[in-house]
């Protein structure tokens, strides 16, 4: 141990943590106290989370001693703080002795003799500091923090943020509540960081102590020189990767790799992201900062810490083992040397031996070797605490094999701690475990000599208290208390059981109670009794013992109750919801009393509930009168929801039984007293003999709705319906109605179709409303239909607002189907009107009711106040207040106000506060309001009435009763315009008041008839004043009579006018959207066309005026023309019938246009302006509409006539989208829709792309899942990406390609072009990133469409398959299905299933037989059909095959071995190539032979992988068939082969096509072929000319690399390069000896060869495990730096990710990284870069040259100058290509590459005109040796691409020049047997085979002619070119 000088210990005193000050709390037991007096032995510090033990030890030194022993403590240790105080009193000496000695004896050893301390470092509650580092096991494993086991039985804890680095929060993938667990296992070893304790001043044993397993804090001051080889250390698992795991140690310095091998595979479980794992440093590469582990559990458990020079004490790690020597040992403990430098103490509980015995000394003697691994450091200190127990040294927790609360019988003591306790050896299986107990817990009374009572080897009976996980020892208990008792942990603690408890607490919040066992509980304050009691603490006595009833044990809290009912219940006990059976009954405590019913506990937290009706109360009845929150209730469980934690109670034990006789029917009358009263019904309790419960909902309480929600507020529970319709029943619950027109009509109403008679109007009530229509209930759940069009007579009404949810309606009986029970209705008022006026009388009746409901709650007086007001009489009134709408009077005895209007003033000026005499025409009870009227008419009759006598009155009343009969019609005056309803005046009749409806049961909420004061009406009398009518006389509206008032009289006599005016005009002029008007003198207007009918629109409004017709108008508005023309309108006019009607005149500024648009809301307007994208409509005279194309229909064949669809002057009808107030312009759209939001789907989108998206537009306002529209194709993708149809101005959508027909097809794009206008479906509206939305539509009419058509003949064990699978859990294997091509690559190809469904069809089953290639067999969209074979639903993988399940069958005849014979000459293909051979399977069989390496050839064959490839045809004779051993033989030496002229080979000429189609370029080679029917011509020479291959092709092929559309399933073009390569090579063989300059190229195509493999073979490796992290692709690049391939990968990765600035810099990295040497690989990337460039560069074009002139740099000029045009071309950039290609000649003027490709794109744009200008050009400027190969190239060309007869001049060119060229030659025939002319292939044959040749050049040209004739399979030509053949034989 180092040491510091006391002046450097003094000056750091306040920053050293308290490890050794005395504690602010000393124990204060004085049993302990004097105890340690006695003692003199060391303090064992056994502590655990249940007791606290005590200390014992204690010292008899003297203060002085004591000051010395701590000097040279501050001498030893570094950083302990100051002196020990002495406290004033002196009863504190022995405390503080205690305390003192208690630090030191735990840390610094107590007493110290000389230089060495006495005793063993301990860690405690007092001594722990924040900065110390601990080993400890994990106890606990909760989800939001982690419990630690620390040396010494204390327990730490670990927040969920500290158990990892920040650093690695981004890398799990867990959820936060679940990272624990997956990381963390109870009994992993953690190394920790004390971060704090809580403050002192809390309950001793309390204290927490909170640690960190931050790897950061623990590994703090490690470097990367520190970490040595062969050191354990500990990491965290950062990620997971395919050869390893990468590791963090918490530093940022330095990482780590642990590579997966068998080595740590085969001790080794699954990692997971962020787990903790030990490893042995294997390696260190300090220049890539990489530390390199294994982690073998073995290993490492047996690996040391070596010595290392220079290690500090930041360097320990607890856990660390290290090698030791014993310098000593101490009282309790052994001081050991470690590492050369470091000292540290292994206390007694952690020695070697787990029972060491009173001799245990004897074991450690000085400098005996062991091994230890580090318990705890304190850096401040210095102080090191080690263990010694085999367990921890293996690095393995010490397993836990006791549970607190067993008991052991017969346990063994090994030793006696003299004053502290004894060491027990507990009998636990499968081995034994040491247990302490304590001084304390060893007898009931105090015990003081142990050594006495127990004697070594002597049993014990003991009881385990508690576990000290990581010393692996318990704590026991020997008191004969703690064996007694049901309870004692809380795990035997059960809810329900009866026990008896002791008070040790009492407060305000409750009781705190203990067990016997000593596991304590809580009584609630509400539980302490059966009633509430307001002082605990007389009740309950600290120390009592009562009786208790467990309520709940959840996370060790225990509540108990002493509610006696509960205590002594005998009931069954419900402690879970699986308990609770119906019926069961048992006792609950109340927690909860609402109106509804009461909430009831029972044990264990379970909970129910009990309704009001099951609480056994009366109608009325308040709950909380009855019961109180904590009283115990007797229940029974009606039933039970144990899922969803749900039980529904009664607290009537008994329910009631119905009888037969009170069961009432649907339709009868009943009566009922309210119950309670909710937001949507009434409960009534219905009157009978037996109990029975009903509901009223809100809207039947009244006929009117208004009266319906004035009832709801003023119901009362207690109050009486005298008459109630039973509607329904529902089980128990009978559905009422209060509605009078039901309960009138209730014999009437059906409850049975046959009940229902067509033609008769039935009341009814309205049950749901949809948009089509309104459905009408009648008794029960009859139910009729009335079609939108039958509902309302106004169609654009919408049915919303014309009628609403139980409305009382009458309806009109239509039709009745018995077939399908439906019934049509109609409720048209035209159809379905009252034709009496019960409507008017239940309005009255209803308000009489509820008028004395409200007054029920007011004084007498206030309630009788309609007394004084007779309707007819006069009364006497005060003016209160003049307004402009009349005059508000009150009264003297009553509280209520009068109202005056303006008509019924009659012109009498009153004055506020006169008194006048006013007649009474009205008494509104519900408001309170009373009408009166001042009108001589009705005053002076009710004042002559009044004068008469009592007796005179009432016979007056009489006859004036008699003179009116029901039924008769009557003029009336419109006296007062009520709300609802007129009152009006009969002056027939002595000026009778009558009171009639100005709506109907069915017109309720729509708009009424607009009625003047003063108007005269006809009325037809339906009731005359009785008490059923309120003393009403109640009338029916017949007609309305329309009436000129004084105002209009008035205006016409105006000669200046002004807004508001009405004028008498004349029509001058009729246009088709206004009228154009002249009046007055030189006055002139117009009337919009929205200005002549009503709320109306009407088709040609205009069509029934005339010019010179003369009409009233009304001007509205004054315009801002300020031309000076005769004709110009200065006024706006109306002709709206509103208007013109009028008791006064408007005044200016009155008139203003409604501007409050909402969406979705339904306008009409006329068309004013159609062209091809819009229809332009005038909704009023300001407010302008327009229609978009797309939005006018959904039907592809009225958009395409949207022109002829709409005139200007026709009415639309439509719905608002949005609303541009600052311009008055609405959008709108024809189809109705839901607003959503606020915010309407615009035309905000700026550009269309790809990527069909939408921002910040609300897609549900417009468009919704599933609903049709219409579109216009935008733009037809390439591939398979499908089409991008507009649906909008500016909004796209995108139709998958599996969505574009209803069956499969083989080409579904055929039918499809730009422009072209489609219906469509909204399949999708993807919400995307920022608030952008992507739409996906589709084109099927049908949701499953039909089978595919090319399907005809599916085999017999395959089913038709559905047309689309859309979900994956459709699937099944076997399946049949079908899909499209979407890419393919050289391990197969993937299909679309359906939109969201892709599937995998492995290389093998692409087909029954060999698949040659691919990519032409299996083009991108083409239609395949196959059969599942597996599904994998949670990674949604799908694997297909193509195979037909009979494919074996539909091979052909051969099948087995005697259908082969000696001698058959076969051909096949190589299926594998071996050292010794080839296996070559034999077409249209299922048999393989073999063709042994010395049957190939006659010459040696040297490497056979090198001339065979799997996959090439060949022909071989038969040699020998074993069919025992079921074995072939074949041969394929020359001479086999030789006489079979049959025998098919594979066609040189297709092998030329298709090595022409893949460099276009490229010059011909010139094939040989091996000796065939030609006996003659074996001896022939053959000068072979291989002209030099030009690298244009190539260039061109770079050109066009696509890098940043190019996919991980592209497919491997090295395969097709190598396949042309062999086919060169073998001809190269085959053609004879070759020159030193063919040599030189067989060389240079061999390393091309060579570097194709490598690159094939990068692109495999990438292919088999695709990188999909920014992780995965930085490995990647780091282990092929070199290969364009991968950081092309790379940039289109991150573009797929839309991250472009990171793919240009990736771009300019790999341009750095890649080497100067690897021209080729830098070439890719700029092709790549000009393609990210030209795709997202701003402006692309500018960009673009600007990666262009950087590249020119770098590389070789001509190579950047192709890829760019490449680039150009693929783009279609014909401009810029024709720019560049024009510097290019310039530049490269002998180029003969740079000429080719100008001529190639001049043809393919057809610009063949301006080709032989560049020919002759070129011929200018090439070298005259080039000028051969470039008219060669051009002419082929020309074949290709332009006009054959070009071409073909050129060839005759060449062939008249070099005659004797044989490539010439071949490749003129190869090019015209490309067109096809067959005359003109053979003249060309035969004059070739006319040539003066060498013998091997003229057998090239037979064979080539008669493999021509072959091929068309003419037998007579092909025996002509034989015998031509062979007379040039003879010739020869």
């Amino acid at each position: 141990m180092a040491s510091t000088s006391k002046k450097s210990q003094k000056k750091n005193s306040k920053d050293a943590p308290k490890l050794n000050k005395s504690s602010k709390k000393p124990f204060k037991s004085k049993k302990e106290q004097s105890q340690s007096v006695e003692s003199e032995n060391v303090a064992l510090q056994i502590e655990d989370d249940v007791p606290d033990f005590p200390r014992g030890g204690g010292s008899s030194l003297s203060r002085r001693e004591r000051e010395e022993i701590r000097a040279e403590v501050d001498a030893e240790f570094d950083g302990v703080e100051g002196e020990l105080k002495s406290k004033k009193k002196r009863k504190s000496i022995q405390k503080k002795s205690q305390a003192v000695e208690d630090d030191l004896g735990s840390l610094f050893g107590g007493g110290i003799t000389g230089k060495l301390p006495r005793y063993a470092n301990k860690i405690t509650l007092k001594n722990i500091s924040p900065g110390m580092k601990l080993w400890g096991v994990i106890a606990e494993v909760n989800e939001k923090d982690l419990v630690i086991s620390l040396p010494g039985g204390l327990r730490g804890l670990v927040r969920v943020s500290d158990a990892l680095d920040p650093i690695l929060s981004n890398e799990i993938e867990t959820v936060a509540d679940n990272m624990l667990p997956s990381v963390f296992h109870v009994g992993q070893l953690v190394a920790c960081v004390v971060l704090q304790l809580d403050e002192d001043n809390k309950e001793k044993g309390k204290r927490k102590i909170w640690l960190s397993l931050r790897l950061s804090l623990l590994h703090k001051g490690f470097t990367l020189d520190s970490v040595q080889e062969c050191m354990v250390i500990t990491a965290y698992v950062k990620s997971i990767e395919d050869h390893g795991y990468i590791l963090n140690f918490g530093l940022s310095s330095f990482t780590g790799f642990l590579p997966k091998n068998s080595e740590n595979a085969s001790g080794e479980i699954d990692l997971n992201t962020g787990q903790l794992l030990q490893g042995i440093v294997k390696s260190v590469d300090k220049t890539r900062k990489v530390v390199y582990l294994s982690s073998d559990p073995d290993t490492v458990s047996k690996y040391a810490t070596k010595d290392v020079k220079g290690i500090s004490i930041d360097l320990l790690i607890p856990g660390m083992m290290v090698n030791a020597r014993v310098l000593s040992t101490l009282e309790n403990g052994v001081m050991l040397s470690f590492l050369t430098y470091f000292t540290g103490t292994v206390d007694i509980f952690h020695l070697q031996n787990s029972f060491p015995a009173a001799n245990w000394k004897d074991d450690y003697t000085q400098q005996k070797k062991v091994n230890a691994r580090i318990l705890f450091v304190d850096p401040s200190s210095r102080a090191v605490g080690l263990t010694l127990n085999p367990h921890l040294v293996q690095n393995k927790s010490p397993p836990s094999l006791v549970k607190i609360g067993d008991i052991y019988e017969d346990s063994k003591v090994v030793r006696v701690d003299r004053g502290l306790g004894v060491l027990l050896e507990v009998q636990s299986m499968p081995v034994s475990t040491p247990a302490y107990v304590s001084i304390s817990d060893v007898a009931e009374d105090e015990v003081r000599k142990l050594e006495k009572k127990f004697k070594e080897g002597s049993r014990v009976r003991a009881r385990i208290l508690g576990l000290r996980h990581l010393e692996g020892l318990a704590t026991g208990t020997l008191k004969a208390s703690a064996f007694e008792g049901s309870v004692f942990t809380h795990s035997d603690v059960k809810p329900g059981m009866v026990v008896r408890a002791k008070i040790i607490a009492v407060d305000n919040f409750g009781a705190i109670v203990q067990f016997p066992g000593g596991v304590k509980a809580l009584c609630p304050l509400r539980h302490m009794s059966e009633f509430d009691i307001s002082k605990p603490g007389k009740k309950f006595k600290i120390g009592a013992e009562l009786v208790f009833r467990v309520l709940g044990s959840k996370s060790k809290r225990i509540t108990v109750t002493h509610k006696k009912s509960l205590v002594k219940s005998k009931l069954a006990i419900l402690s879970s919801y699986a308990d609770a059976t119906d019926g069961l009954i048992t006792h609950g405590w109340l927690t909860k009393i609402e109106k509804h019913g009461c909430f009831v506990h029972f044990y264990n937290g379970v909970h129910g509930f009990a309704p009001r009706s099951e609480l056994g109360l009366g109608p009325g009845s308040d709950p909380s009168l009855t019961y109180h929150a904590g009283q115990v209730v007797k229940c029974r469980v009606i039933s039970s929801v144990p899922g969803l934690k749900r039980i529904n109670l009664s607290f009537i034990i008994k329910p009631p039984r119905v009888s037969e006789d009170d069961i009432l029917k649907i339709g009868s009358i009943v009566s009922g007293i309210v119950d309670q009263v909710t937001a949507n019904n009434a409960v009534v309790h219905v009157n009978g003999k037996s109990y029975l419960k009903g509901t009223i909902s809100i809207e039947h309480l009244a006929d009117y709705q208004g009266h319906a929600a004035l009832m709801k507020e003023v119901l009362k529970p207690g109050y009486e319906f005298d008459q109630l319709l039973l509607l329904d029943i529902e089980g128990n619950n009978f559905i009422l109605s209060a509605k009078y027109s039901l309960i009138k009509s209730a014999q009437q109403l059906p409850l049975e179709l046959s009940q229902i008679q067509p033609n008769s109007v039935v009341h009814g009530y309205i049950c749901n409303l949809i948009e089509s229509g309104c459905f009408v209930r009648f008794l029960g759940r009859l139910t009729g239909f009335s079609p939108k069009t039958k509902a309302i007579d106004d169609y654009k009404t919408d049915l919303s607002e014309a009628f609403y949810v139980g409305q009382s309606v009458r309806s009109n009986i239509l039709d009745v189907n018995s077939e399908t029970s439906r019934i049509t209705l109609s409720l048209k008022q035209s159809s379905c009107s009252s034709i009496d006026a019960s409507f008017m009388q239940d309005y009255f009746l209803m308000e009489e009711k509820i008028a004395k409901l409200q007054s029920l709650g007011s004084n007498e007086s206030e309630a009788n106040w309609t007394d004084g007001f007779n309707i007819g009489g006069v009364v006497e009134a005060k003016v209160h207040e003049i307004k402009d709408s009349g005059v508000i009077v009150s009264f003297e005895k009553y509280n209520v106000l009068g109202f005056i209007t303006h008509y019924q003033l009659a012109d009498t000026s009153v004055e506020k506060g006169s008194i006048i005499q006013a007649a009474v025409l009205d008494v509104a009870k519900t408001e309170p309001l009373v009408d009166l009227s001042l009108k001589t008419e009705f005053v002076d009759k009710f004042k002559e009435e009044s004068s008469q006598t009592q007796k005179q009155k009432k016979k007056r009343k009489r006859e004036a009763s008699k003179e009116l009969q029901v039924e008769q019609t009557v003029n009336a005056i419109v006296e007062i315009v009520k709300e609802n309803y007129l009152v009006l005046s009969v002056p027939e009749y002595n000026y009778a008041l009558g009171y009639a409806s100005i709506s109907d049961y069915n017109t309720q909420k729509l708009s009424h008839k607009q009625f003047l004061n003063g108007q005269s009406i006809v009325a037809t009398v339906m009731a005359l004043p009785s008490p059923s009518t309120v003393g009403r006389l109640l009338l029916l509206l017949k007609s309305v009579g329309e009436i000129e008032t004084s105002s209009s009289k008035k205006a016409k006599k105006k000669s200046s006018y002004k807004v508001g005016s009405l004028v008498q005009a004349e029509i001058t002029e009729i246009k088709p959207l206004e009228l154009r008007l002249k009046f007055g003198i030189g006055f002139y207007g117009r009337v919009h066309i929205t200005e002549v009918d009503g709320e109306h629109v009407s088709e040609n409004p205009f069509g029934k005026f005339r010019i010179g017709q003369t009409m009233t108008v009304r001007i509205v508005a004054k315009t801002n023309h300020s031309d000076n023309k005769k004709k110009s309108y200065q006024w706006d006019l109306s002709l709206k019938p509103a208007l013109l009607t009028g008791s006064h005149e408007i005044e200016e500024g009155l008139i203003t246009e409604d501007l409050d648009f909402s969406t979705g809301q339904c306008v009409s307007g006329y068309v004013s302006k159609v062209d091809d994208q819009w229809v332009w409509l005038t909704i009023s005279r300001n407010v302008t509409a327009q229609l978009f194309i797309l939005d006018s229909s959904c039907e592809p064949s009225e958009l395409s006539e949207f022109r002829k669809r709409f005139h200007v002057g026709n009415v639309v009808l439509g719905h608002v989208l949005s609303f541009n107030r600052d311009k008055k312009l609405l959008r709108l759209v024809l189809h109705p829709f839901i607003d959503t939001s606020s915010k309407v789907l615009d035309d905000a989108a700026p550009k269309v792309d790809d990527q069909v998206s939408i921002s910040n537009e609300n897609v549900a306002a417009h468009f919704c899942e599933g609903s049709i529209i219409g579109g216009r194709v935008s733009k037809i993708l390439p591939g398979v990406g499908g089409i991008t149809v507009q649906i909008g101005p500016h909004l796209y959508g995108r139709v998958h390609f599996t969505e574009l027909t209803d069956s499969w097809v083989s080409d579904p794009l055929s039918g499809y072009h730009e422009g072209q206008f489609v219906k469509c479906k909204v399949q999708e509206i993807i919400q995307k990133f920022k608030g952008t939305f992507q739409i996906d539509l589709s084109f099927r009419t049908s949701p499953d469409g039909v089978v595919s058509q090319e399907v005809k003949e599916p085999s017999k064990n395959l089913h038709i398959p559905p047309m689309f699978v859309e979900k994956i859990e459709d699937l099944h294997p076997d399946m049949v299905v079908q899909g499209y091509v979407k890419n393919i690559t050289s391990k197969g190809c993937f299909i679309f299933l359906s939109r969201k469904l892709d599937a995998k069809i492995l290389l093998s089953n692409l087909s029954d037989g060999y698949v040659k290639d691919p990519e032409k067999e299996f083009p991108i969209g083409k239609l395949v059909t196959g059969r599942v074979l597996s599904v994998e639903p949670l990674s949604k993988r799908v694997e297909v095959t193509l195979k037909t399940s009979g494919s074996r069958a539909q091979k052909s005849e051969v099948y087995n071995l005697s259908s082969l014979h000696v001698g058959a000459v076969i051909s096949g293909r190589i299926k594998r190539v071996e050292s010794f051979g080839l296996f070559i399977a034999i077409d249209n069989t299922n048999l393989v032979g073999l063709c042994h390496i010395s049957e190939l050839s006659v010459d040696h064959v040297d490497n056979i992988e090198s001339k065979y490839r799997a996959g090439e045809r060949v022909t071989a004779k038969v040699l020998k068939v074993d069919a025992e051993r079921n074995r072939i033989s074949l041969g394929m030496k020359d001479f086999y082969v030789l006489d079979n002229d049959d025998t098919q080979e594979p066609s040189d000429q297709e092998n030329d096509e298709d090595s022409e189609d893949a460099e276009p370029l490229e010059d011909a080679k010139v094939i040989s072929f091996p000796d065939s029917g030609f006996p003659g011509l074996q001896s022939m020479d053959v000068d072979s000319e291989n002209p030099e291959i030009p690298a244009l092709a190539q260039a061109e092929s770079r050109a066009s690399i696509p890098p940043l559309e190019v996919t991980l399933d592209d497919t491997d073009q090295s395969y097709l390069d190598n396949t042309i390569s062999q086919k060169q090579e073998q001809r190269i063989d085959m053609g004879g000896d070759l020159d030193v300059k063919g040599k030189k190229q067989a060389k240079r195509k061999a390393k091309e060869e060579r570097e194709r493999e490598i690159r094939a073979a990068e692109e495999r490796l990438l292919e088999k495990d695709i990188p999909r992290t920014t992780e995965e692709f930085e490995k990647l690049v780091r282990t092929s730096p070199n290969s364009s391939y991968v950081w092309i990968k790379y940039m289109a990765f991150l573009l797929s990710m839309a991250d472009v600035e990171k793919a240009r810099s990736i771009a300019e990295r790999a341009l750095r990284t890649i080497n100067i040497r690897e021209e080729d690989e830098k070439l890719n990337i700029w092709v790549a870069y000009f393609n990210l460039e030209n795709e997202y560069g701003n402006p692309p074009e500018e960009a673009v040259k600007k990666v262009f002139e950087r590249a020119k740099n770098g590389l070789n000029d001509k190579k950047v100058y192709l890829a760019l045009l490449g680039m150009y071309e693929r783009t279609e950039q014909h401009k810029l290509a024709d720019e560049l290609l024009e510097k290019m000649t310039k530049i490269y003027k002998q180029s003969c590459k740079v000429w080719l490709r100008r001529i190639q794109i001049l043809l393919k744009q057809k610009l063949e005109d301006r080709v032989q200008s560049i020919i002759n050009r070129a011929l200018l400027s090439l070298p005259k040796y080039k000028h051969t190969k470039f008219i060669k190239q051009t002419a082929i060309i020309e074949f290709k691409c332009g006009a054959p007869h070009r071409g073909r001049s050129l060839f005759e060119t060449l062939v008249r020049d070099y005659p004797k060229k044989t490539d010439l030659w071949s490749i003129y025939i190869d090019q015209e047997v490309r067109v096809g002319d067959m005359e003109v292939i053979r003249a060309l044959f035969e004059r070739a085979t006319c040539l003066s040749l060498p013998p091997k050049k003229m057998k090239f040209l037979f064979k080539k002619f008669l493999d021509y004739e072959k091929s068309l399979g003419d037998e007579g030509r092909i025996e002509y070119v034989k015998d031509k053949a062979m007379k040039y034989v003879e010739s020869t």
